[in-house]
């Protein structure tokens, strides 16, 4: 067993990327010095600070990673967790760089993590922890809207991306610019619309464009298209939810869901929106009354589908279980599902997988869109939306005169009516995806490459080598 493997097999988190590089590095003509420096983390903040907490005082452990600085501000989400620590901080940094530059996002990748639980704190210590934490990155200079964009993540959302913005604020009063200091904030506070689906739906685009390939799926055996595809996800957190949701409302078939308790399955298909009615109502999609339990959730991912979807946790997906799945397609909506061993195993079955570093670049695109909006000022479509209407109305009014038909109140609304802020977010995360998604497939067939994932690594490395060279960076 190798030194960065645990007792189960599946290698480290830290070490799936490396090996993944490394892979990608074999189809590159570049100095080995060079490549280490892409893969090295720039800048790595650790600290201690303390927080009264009711009569104690806590000593509280926090990072903020910078991976990669070849495109300035950073962005990257923050974590609360008990399991976070510095090498998982930094391997979710370099994800977000080759993220990044995969869907021509023009950021550096970065992380942040809090080690604490934040279901056993109280929102008024979760409070103190978050603005103590902001005020540390300030001290150091690793927040602002040109230096370092933090985002929500595993345990973070709109009400602690607020709290981060409004310390921001008060500590750098009369910065124009410092709504952009974070994004994934609430609507009011200069948030985008479509923020919370972003990555779900990154996920359904991708996997879509992947099935409308007739190459692609006539060497799996499939039709084309989404409709009645069987689909199985694994994690029902924001991203498993709306993915579920949107591949439901595209005529899909989901047939199992999992979570940590197990899994339900029907072969005829799950009506999404009643199973997360029911796992609101009980606190478990176990016993749905439309499904059969799965005790051991990883039996759920052995079940025969069409389409995969892990959207929870790393290493899944193993050299234990590899032989087992059944799925055509794996789409990697959680950060490392399949280990570098499992990774072969598919691969020589003729499973297609879509990497997690294109696939669920959803959320860091919108986030994108929203730093662009703060930094505008403007609200999308406040400026378009009125002259898409007119100009609408008046091509309906030629139509209709010269049709000699009026068309019905129904209709003429939808016609009418202009494209409002989450139109113009839906609509450049989709063309993203699309393009990203052709990139990597269009490298993978002139270069030769064996599969997705290490066309996308390469895709990565040579944007960040471009930018460094605009840079000067490198000789």
């Amino acid at each position: 067993m190798s030194k960065n493997q645990n007792k189960t097999g599946a290698y480290s988190f830290f070490n799936c990327i490396e090996k993944n590089f490394d892979k990608a590095a074999r189809f590159l003509s570049i100095e080995k010095g060079l490549l280490e420096q892409i893969k090295a983390c720039n800048a790595v903040y650790r600290m201690h600070f303390p927080v009264k907490m009711g009569k104690e005082i806590k000593v509280i452990e926090a990072y903020r990673v910078q991976h990669s600085h070849h495109k300035l501000p950073c962005k990257g989400g923050i974590r609360y967790s008990m399991k976070v620590n510095q090498d998982e901080v930094m391997t979710l940094a370099a994800l977000m760089t080759y993220k990044c530059a995969i869907v021509d996002v023009p950021f550096g990748g970065a992380k942040g993590g809090i080690k604490i639980d934040p279901q056993t704190i109280s929102t008024e210590n979760i409070e103190k922890i978050t603005r103590r934490y902001t005020s540390e990155l300030i001290k150091k200079n690793f927040i602002g809207p040109g230096i370092d964009v933090p985002a929500p993540d595993y345990g973070t959302g709109e009400r602690e991306m607020s709290w981060i913005f409004d310390t921001f604020l008060s500590l750098r009063s009369g910065d124009v610019d410092a709504l952009a200091c974070v994004t994934g904030k609430p609507v009011s506070q200069g948030g985008v619309r479509g923020r919370k689906e972003a990555t779900g739906l990154g996920v359904f685009y991708g996997i879509r464009e992947l099935c409308n390939v007739k190459e692609d799926m006539n060497s799996i055996g499939l039709d084309i298209g989404l409709i009645g595809k069987k689909i199985i996800i694994q994690g029902l957190g924001n991203v498993g939810y709306h993915a579920a949701t949107f591949f439901h409302k595209a005529g899909a078939i989901i047939i199992a869901l999992a979570e940590r308790e197990g899994a339900i399955y029907n072969e005829k298909g799950l009506n999404v929106s009643k199973v997360f009615s029911h796992l609101k109502n009980t606190g478990s999609i176990l016993n749905f009354p439309e499904a059969k339990n799965i005790e051991n959730t990883e039996k759920a991912l052995e079940l025969e589908c069409d389409i995969l979807i892990p959207a929870a946790l790393e290493n899944v997906i193993h050299k234990n279980n590899a032989n087992r799945i059944k799925a055509k397609i794996i789409g990697e909506a959680a950060n490392g599902p399949i280990t570098p061993e499992a990774d072969e195993i598919l691969e020589k079955k003729g499973v297609i997988i879509i990497p997690d570093i294109y696939l669920n670049a959803g959320g860091v695109t919108v986030s994108y869109f929203e730093w662009l909006k703060n930094l505008s000022h403007v609200r999308y479509g406040r400026m378009e939306k009125k002259f898409s209407e007119n100009m609408n109305a008046e091509l309906l009014q030629v139509i209709e005169t010269i049709c000699k038909k009026r068309v019905s109140t129904k209709e003429k609304k939808i016609i009418l009516r202009g494209p409002r802020e989450i139109d113009f977010v839906r609509s450049g995360l989709e063309d993203t995806m699309i393009n990203g998604f052709h990139k990597i497939r269009d490298l993978k067939k002139s270069s030769k490459i064996e599969n997705m994932r290490t066309a996308a690594f390469v895709l990565a490395i040579n944007k960040i080598i471009d930018s460094y060279e605009k840079l000067g960076i490198f000789p």
